[in-house]
């Protein structure tokens, strides 16, 4: 099948850039493996998860946000907006597609792709003159390599499969991962009764969603390292000294540390109020595990019933894009910086790789339209 553009990914990235290739009556197929678009958000999203950042910074290119937005969109009303997006835009992924591989053809300038059509179990092949990766940055879970995991005898998640504590009730459950979904997490798994652990190893800056809201609009007008000062002074004067509880912050400010590694600040959304009162405990870096037991490396060890793996997510695009470094790295991330990550050779886009959300997603989608219309045009 002949498409000029092909899309891989129904994410909000892959409905982002059709929308906006739409809008430049640019013909295009999205490819989707799942059985719906953003499948990760209907899908392998825990119940209480929301937006942790503010309405003005999550919205899609060409379809403001309602007027009734709340300043921190729960799930469902995002769902909701994502919706009317797709219907809007007339979007009509194929679903059930898995790529299999994507490689240059005719002398560079097409690229062949294969998909397993996995309702009919047949191989489907397109050619197309522009491929867009929009598989996502949280396309795969990362499972970390710990001593002992396998011995576990109880149950092990990896947070792209947890939905809700309440299946916890009464039991030990070791979270492993800091970040945003570990922390909240915790939170959620304690709100239900379990007893709650958690593993923190790396420094991380703890914020409120007002506090991030509050920086993220000042970058419009100071510098990073002044909003950085600010914003920590006010964290310090909200949370006290944490290092007590084994949480230490990075040299560098929260928005800097986010621009530098790609790390966000955790968003807090009552598990610093747990860790504090002794609700929640913070455990050092795991050693191993032997059956039930762990081992940490301060000494300690405790029994289990559970873990729940927040260890994050992997690009996996690389696996199927045989000729990745035309604009990705060996990690199937952006190998060009910022502002230009978005954009390879011979044809080869990527959207939602630069780790800067939904207000990320839609620069992306809007230049990669806005380059494939420019070389169109210039084509004719």
């Amino acid at each position: 099948m002949e498409t000029k553009v092909l899309i891989v990914g129904a994410g909000p990235s892959g409905l982002a850039t059709s929308a906006c290739l739409t809008r430049h009556s640019i013909p295009h197929l999205i490819l989707e493996r799942e059985d719906c678009y953003a499948s990760l958000w209907k899908k392998r999203t825990y119940d209480r998860l929301g937006l942790h950042l503010a309405k003005e910074f999550c919205f899609l290119p060409h379809k403001p946000l309602p007027p009734d937005a709340p300043t921190f969109m729960p799930k469902d009303f995002f769902l909701k907006y994502v919706d009317d997006y797709v219907s809007q835009f007339n979007i009509n992924p194929l679903y059930h597609r898995t790529v299999e591989s994507a490689s240059l053809v005719e002398a560079g300038k097409k690229w062949r792709i294969e998909a397993k059509n996995k309702l009919e179990g047949n191989v489907e092949v397109y050619h197309a003159e522009f491929l867009v990766v929009a598989s996502g940055e949280n396309n795969e879970g990362y499972i970390p390599d710990i001593k002992g995991l396998s011995s576990f005898p109880g149950e092990i998640v990896h947070s792209n499969h947890f939905k809700s504590g309440s299946r916890y009730k009464s039991k030990d459950v070791l979270v492993i991962g800091c970040g945003n979904s570990g922390m909240e997490i915790a939170y959620d798994l304690k709100e239900h009764g379990a007893r709650t652990s958690i593993v923190i190893r790396s420094p991380f800056h703890v914020l409120t969603k007002e506090l991030v809201h509050r920086g993220m609009s000042l970058l419009n007008y100071l510098p990073v390292y002044m909003v950085d000062t600010l914003i920590t002074m006010l964290a310090r004067l909200k949370y006290g000294d944490l290092t007590k509880y084994g949480i230490y912050r990075p040299p560098r400010g929260p928005f800097a540390h986010k621009n530098v590694t790609g790390r966000s600040p955790v968003i807090d959304v009552g598990t610093i109020g747990k860790i504090q009162n002794g609700e929640i405990e913070v455990v050092s870096e795991i050693l191993n595990i032997e059956k039930n037991n762990v081992k940490f490396k301060n000494g300690t060890e405790k029994n289990f019933d559970a873990i729940v793996l927040a260890t994050g997510y992997k690009s996996a695009a690389n696996k199927w894009l045989k000729d990745y470094k035309y604009a990705l790295n060996g990690d199937g991330m952006p190998k060009n910086r910022m502002p230009n990550h978005w954009k390879g050779e011979k044809g080869l886009y990527c959207a939602g790789l630069s780790r800067r959300g939904l207000f990320g997603v839609s620069m992306d989608a809007e230049a990669i339209a806005n380059d494939i219309n420019k070389v169109i045009t210039g084509q004719k």
